[in-house]
């Protein structure tokens, strides 16, 4: 369960404790005050339910709002068998997309120029398929069907496109320009073209051989995507947005996960968020699913609350805006509390993270980590230490548990707001017999960086964007396609 409040009478919480189960009825967890007994089975997603079928993917218009069907990339695929290998390579992608938000961070501190790209950053990993923890979802483009990572760290919204030069594998076909008759592309003087150089700080390749408007997006892995600048209709769940501007990619190369290309949910001009502001307004917001497979969450373009599913209501935070840190949206983290034990840090004073819907595990700087670190290993005590794995190196052994105690993980935001991290954000499994159950949390390297909130933390909340706003909205909600 992720509780979300502002600050309340303490009776009332008491009551909010009592009336709202923390799963529905028949998931074996119990509320105890301020650490919770879970299965195991609950937690790995192991119910003994039939596996649905892999669908394609939904989306509706209701009220004045697009609802787009949210799955993990790897819905279809079933659990993984080599669960071992595959964290490990989840975690050295985590880490690289990570490295790069620090160093693009970091040089717009100092006022350095650089060669931004969409900050997507999807790493690349010879021989394995994409191992980081996007979510997708499906839309029409110039009335093709395209499969797109959602990424609130990129800009540019780009597909792959015919003719390509160099195309990586993808599910859906290719999109095809000659086969649409609103497709055009961007001249290279034009003021749009200029935007995009604005928004990604590239270089725009104008010349005499090059009359339409290039882009390049390269990321710090080596992966990129290289095309021209265009315009086309995009359908958004009956949402009809003409014109819109994309990067139409004529040599890609990464593991995208065998989807179209990226949907850029940043806060610069170019990104879908600002493009559909007359239609949606600026706001959007996501619920990610419990689990990478058979679970679907939403993805809701538009400020219509009445639509969500929310168990609490919707709490803000203020949004901290800095228009030289490009895409990312920051928020504030005032503290921590471990079951219930109000952790003490001097990282706290600064307290700037980063929400991102691409990072996989939260980063906290080191004073705030070790507090935590050393909190949750007084409070789990009663379970034997496993070796750490990676960038986790808080692990337990847990075969042979049937369920655990897990202590409560709350953050404290500017406003009075407090986000509970839900059970199943808490621990992640290396192993699948359970030998090898890590804290999903990892320490940065230097104090001056900046925290990352990750989708493991945000599962089974409502979080919601809103731009016009300037703030940043959570609720409790049992993610699914609503």
């Amino acid at each position: 369960m992720v509780e979300v409040t502002s600050h309340l009478p303490s009776i009332v919480l008491l009551l909010w404790f009592v009336v709202v189960p923390l799963f529905s009825a028949g998931d074996a967890i119990h509320c105890l005050e301020e650490e919770r007994v879970v299965s195991l089975q609950r937690l790995q997603g192991k119910e003994n339910k039939p596996v649905q079928k892999c669908l394609p993917q939904r989306s509706r218009r209701e009220k004045s709002t697009a609802i787009l069907e949210l799955r993990h990339h790897s819905y279809c695929l079933g659990p993984k068998r080599n669960q071992e290998y595959r964290t490990w390579n989840l975690l050295v992608s985590d880490n690289a997309r990570v490295s790069s938000f620090q160093s693009q961070i970091e040089n717009s501190r100092s006022g350095r120029t650089q060669e931004w790209s969409s900050q997507a950053q999807i790493p690349l990993i010879s021989g394995v398929e994409l191992q980081t923890m996007n979510y997708v979802v499906t839309v029409e483009l110039g009335n093709e069907k395209m499969t797109m990572i959602v990424d609130t760290g990129s800009d540019l919204t780009w597909v792959q496109c015919k003719p390509c030069t160099a195309c990586y594998s993808q599910q859906d076909p290719i999109f095809d320009p000659s086969i649409s008759s609103s497709y055009k592309t961007i001249a290279c003087n034009s003021s749009v073209c200029d935007s995009l150089q604005l928004s990604t700080g590239g270089s725009d390749f104008c010349d005499i051989d090059q009359p339409s408007c290039n882009y390049d997006l390269s990321y710090g892995d080596g992966s990129y995507s290289r095309g021209v600048l265009a315009q086309d209709s995009m359908n958004l769940a009956g949402n009809i947005i003409e014109s819109f501007l994309f990067g139409c990619g004529r040599n890609n190369q990464g593991l995208f996960g065998g989807t179209s290309g990226l949907m850029g949910l940043g806060r610069s001009q170019i990104s879908l968020v600002s493009q559909t502001i007359t239609q949606f307004g600026g706001v959007f917001s996501y619920c990610l699913p419990m689990k990478e497979y058979d679970s679907s969450g939403s993805l809701v373009l538009g400020a219509d609350s009445s639509i969500y599913r929310n168990l609490t209501p919707v709490v803000y935070t203020k949004m901290i805006s800095d228009p030289l840190e490009g895409p990312f949206y920051f928020l504030k983290l005032t503290g921590m509390s471990i079951g219930g034990v109000k952790v003490q840090a001097s990282g706290f004073s600064t307290g700037k993270v980063l929400i991102d819907s691409g990072t996989v595990i939260t980063r906290l700087v080191p004073s705030v980590y070790n507090a935590v670190k050393s909190e949750f290993l007084k409070q789990f005590s009663g379970y034997p230490i496993a070796p750490g794995f990676s960038i986790l190196d808080t692990c337990f052994n847990l075969a042979g548990y049937m369920e655990v105690k897990i202590p409560t993980i709350k953050l404290e935001l500017e406003g009075n707001v407090t986000v509970e991290v839900d059970a199943s954000g808490v621990l992640y499994f290396v192993k699948n017999d359970a030998s090898q159950v890590c804290l999903a949390l990892a320490s940065l390297s230097y104090e001056y960086e900046v925290g990352i909130l990750g989708n493991y933390q945000q599962k089974n909340l409502r979080v919601i964007y809103d731009t016009a706003g300037s703030r940043i909205g959570f609720a409790v909600e049992t993610c699914d396609y609503i």
